[in-house]
């Protein structure tokens, strides 16, 4: 089993999953949109087709944070 943090930029949770869970399972069961931002698994960008490999396939047994970081420009 696998302690995932997943969320965004306002609204992180914790969750447990097996280690043979795909990461869009994880973001779409947490209601996470991860269509905008990038996404970061441990603080490493993720890429193209990587959201449906498992969390065993990036050899994660134990604990990650899994996060879609929107960047926004501030305008003042």
């Amino acid at each position: 089993m696998v302690k995932v943090m997943v969320g965004n930029n306002v609204k992180r949770e914790s969750v447990i999953v097996d280690s043979t869970t795909t990461l869009r399972t994880v973001l779409e069961d947490a209601g996470i949109d991860y269509t905008r931002g990038v996404m970061h698994l441990d603080g490493s960008s993720l890429q193209a087709g990587d959201l449906d490999k498992t969390f065993a396939d990036f050899g994660i047994t134990e604990k990650c944070f899994l996060l879609n970081v929107v960047k926004a420009d501030n305008a003042a």
